[in-house]
């Protein structure tokens, strides 16, 4: 930083002000210091700033799957919002394995960075208080009740789930079965819940509502268990598109077509569901502001001494597409 000062005809502090916009440096000043950054080749030292700060000028992400297409939305809008604000983001998945799960939260830990956001339901609790014990910054996906450095991103699915229980019944379904996500994932369980409550709402229980885990094989799979029973569901509401993908398929398997003789509905609303064969209606889940709204509540924590918490829904909506039609008469 000096030699870029000496080559600017400057000092180091104001390099420093120009390279971390902390303060407002006359336009041909910033010019000079820009060019001689340019010609001296230079880059700021991040484990020098560590050790003056004690904290990178990074937020933590931790996902569940990046393999589920859930998920890329989601890390987009949350880099994207960290990169507007100069901050660096370190991505952990645990792929449900709680032993990666441990070394994600080891990493964030020994990088010491600002805050993270923990995206799934999935993360062990005490990995949860070992951050918060380091005077980490969290904010969870469906957490308990915000309080010091602890923030939420809540997602009301209650109106998503009214929506698509209220389109089916508005078209004669009477005979619906759900295939919610697992039961020991906390974002399934409040959806069912939601589902269930909508269902109620409009005098119906479902025929039938088997447990799925979130992959296309597993909504294959509770399909052809559903079109085997006895009273045979007109139209089948799954936790996830994947699960719906795999629920059309195995219509299509027996001779049924979507939506003529069953209908399907999704949620999340991941790319592939408007390329689908049909076009899936789903609940949409907008990943992009639980990334905004995730970082948001970071940042606002960080700024403040008192790390005050806070809370932030994101609402869900059905998207009708042509996945759903009118149950048939027979």
């Amino acid at each position: 930083m000096e030699d870029v000062a000496a080559r600017a005809g400057v000092s180091a502090t104001t390099v420093s002000h120009v390279l971390n916009e902390t303060r407002t440096v006359a336009p041909q000043t910033r010019r000079r210091v820009l060019e001689a950054v340019r010609e001296l080749n230079y880059y700021t030292n991040a484990s020098a700033r560590l050790l003056v700060r004690g904290r990178a000028d990074t937020f933590g992400l931790i996902i569940s799957d990046i393999e589920n297409p859930f998920f890329p939305e989601l890390i987009k809008s949350f880099e994207r919002a960290c990169l507007e604000r100069r901050m660096g983001v370190l991505l952990c998945t645990t792929n449900y394995d709680p032993e990666q799960a441990r070394n994600g939260v080891r990493r964030m830990l020994e990088s010491k960075v600002k805050g993270v956001a923990v995206m799934t339901s999935q993360l062990d609790p005490e990995l949860i208080e070992e951050m918060a014990a380091n005077e980490m910054p969290i904010v969870l996906l469906d957490g308990p009740p915000a309080r010091r450095a602890r923030s939420n991103v809540n997602i009301d699915y209650s109106h998503g789930a009214e929506e698509a229980i209220r389109h089916l019944h508005e078209r004669g379904h009477r005979r619906i079965a759900l295939i919610p996500g697992p039961a020991n994932r906390i974002s399934a369980v409040r959806y069912k819940d939601a589902l269930l409550a909508a269902l109620a709402k409009f005098k119906l229980s479902p025929v039938h509502a088997i447990d799925g885990n979130n992959l296309p094989e597993d909504g294959a799979t509770m399909t052809r268990e559903l079109l085997a029973r006895s009273q045979v569901p007109s139209a089948i509401v799954c936790g996830n598109d994947l699960m719906a993908i795999g629920a059309m398929a195995a219509a299509f398997e027996a001779g049924l077509r979507v939506p003529e003789d069953i209908s399907i509905v999704g949620a999340d609303d991941i790319a592939f569901a408007r390329y689908s064969h049909p076009p899936l209606t789903t609940v949409r889940l907008p990943r992009d502001q639980f990334g905004q709204a995730a970082f948001a509540l970071l940042e606002r924590m960080v700024r403040t001494k008192r790390r005050l918490g806070g809370e932030q829904t994101v609402a869900t909506q059905l998207l009708v597409r042509q996945s759903t039609g009118p149950a048939r008469k027979r």
